[in-house]
């Protein structure tokens, strides 16, 4: 399923990175590539319902991540640090519905989707430092809500600027307001 991805992982210049992110894009569920990136529709753009909303999403925080990393004013990250942000974020919604699919959104997919790297980190090209930064880039992708529907703390808020970063280009790309064009699943420049 990497070639749903192909403009996104020319975004990124490690090979390593990138060799380890098809393997994971490669082992994501079926319907990852399907379903909308809201299953009640309340929280997220109309360019992210539907068939491949969630696709469309992932593609849009990808985007505007690149977007910012173009204007030097915005970051100051390296370019594998750049790397591993896209790594993240393109795969921060990965298990949204589980490692088999469920109903609705499981509030602690970003733990699931973390678990599930680790469990692969052996067939990654990554060491054990940029293991540890996607995870926590993604476990804490959800920002300030960390809390489930009971009201128990189950994520953890973003504590550095690369999780803050992750955090602000999806809470980017699920607001309403911003209308994302897309043509076949692709970014319309």
């Amino acid at each position: 399923m990497e070639e749903q991805f192909k403009k996104e992982l020319n975004y990124i210049n490690n090979s390593r990175i990138k060799k380890s992110l098809i393997i994971m894009i490669n082992k994501l569920p079926d319907y990852f590539f399907e379903v909308p990136a809201s299953s009640t529709g309340k929280y997220h753009p109309d360019f992210s319902l539907g068939e491949n909303g969630l696709l469309r999403h992932t593609k849009a925080a990808v985007r505007i991540a690149y977007e910012l990393f173009n204007d030097s004013s915005l970051n100051n990250f390296t370019s594998d640090e750049k790397d591993l942000i896209l790594f993240s974020l393109v795969l921060h919604d990965g298990l949204k519905s589980g490692k088999t699919k469920s109903e609705y959104t499981l509030f602690e997919h970003p733990i699931l989707m973390s678990n599930y790297i680790k469990e692969c980190q052996d067939e990654l090209e990554l060491s054990k430092e940029e293991i540890e930064f996607v995870c926590k880039c993604i476990e804490t992708h959800m920002g300030p809500w960390t809390k489930n529907y009971k009201g128990e703390e189950v994520l953890t808020a973003p504590k550095d600027k690369y999780q803050r970063f992750v955090h602000m280009c999806d809470y980017l790309a699920s607001r309403k307001f911003l209308d994302i064009k897309f043509d076949n699943n692709e970014i319309v420049y």
